[in-house]
């Protein structure tokens, strides 16, 4: 039976909305392995926008939907329809987006927020006892979804990212780009992408571990 994943994205683009890359790569991988995907994003303004070229903010406003939906060819709904009876799992791609629209943890640090609707999808998903993927910086927001004593990484353990995690009460592993964390207890499933990577291949070879695993996961 085909699974049917969730994917949340938080624009287009590493600087102010989903890494491209990644959320590509998460893409591909489940379209390999016969998933049916839907992908949600919130229906709000970005942070801000980064311009890609020089790294400067731009005076202008984005919606993260419609931005978003430039990566899924269109086909992407209001996170505010997403409903996680209707899905086997949820995967949460990283890039800026993730802590600056999904969350404020790119200002907020250890104090930050996670947008409610990406809150609430997200711990149905893990009152269902269905598994979550997160990459990137996206596990950031693991201790307000999952609680205290949550196991993820972020990549080394010395980034200042993973200390603000701790701080939240997240267990941090250190984890090679390649490689994959599992807090077999939540089924949340993290890898580093580019928290790490060094070139396109690094980063697929632990989305395509973490995609794996997830599905892997939904037969338990």
């Amino acid at each position: 039976m085909n699974r049917k994943v969730a994917v949340i994205l938080s624009g287009c683009g590493v600087y102010d909305g989903s890494e491209i890359y990644e959320s590509v790569i998460t893409l591909l991988r489940l379209d390999q392995r016969g998933a049916k995907v839907q992908c949600f994003a919130p229906n709000i303004d970005q942070m801000h926008v980064i311009n890609h070229l020089t790294g400067e903010e731009m005076p202008e406003n984005r919606n993260v939907l419609i931005e978003s939906a430039r990566l899924a060819r269109g086909e992407i709904k209001d996170l505010r329809e997403a409903n996680a009876e209707e899905f086997d799992a949820l995967i949460v791609p990283g890039g800026f987006g993730a802590a600056k629209n999904l969350s404020d943890f790119a200002t907020q640090g250890a104090s930050c927020k996670v947008l409610p609707e990406v809150l609430a999808l997200a711990q149905a998903f893990a009152a269902a006892g269905k598994p979550v993927g997160m990459m990137c910086i996206a596990p950031t927001m693991a201790a307000q979804i999952f609680g205290r004593g949550v196991v993820c990484t972020l990549g080394n353990d010395d980034d200042p990212a993973a200390a603000a995690a701790r701080e939240m009460g997240v267990e941090h592993q250190p984890c090679e780009v390649t490689e994959i964390v599992e807090d077999s207890r939540h089924n949340l499933v993290t890898t580093p992408a580019y928290m790490l990577a060094q070139s396109i291949s690094d980063a697929a070879t632990g989305i395509y571990k973490l995609v794996d695993r997830v599905l892997a996961l939904t037969g338990k």
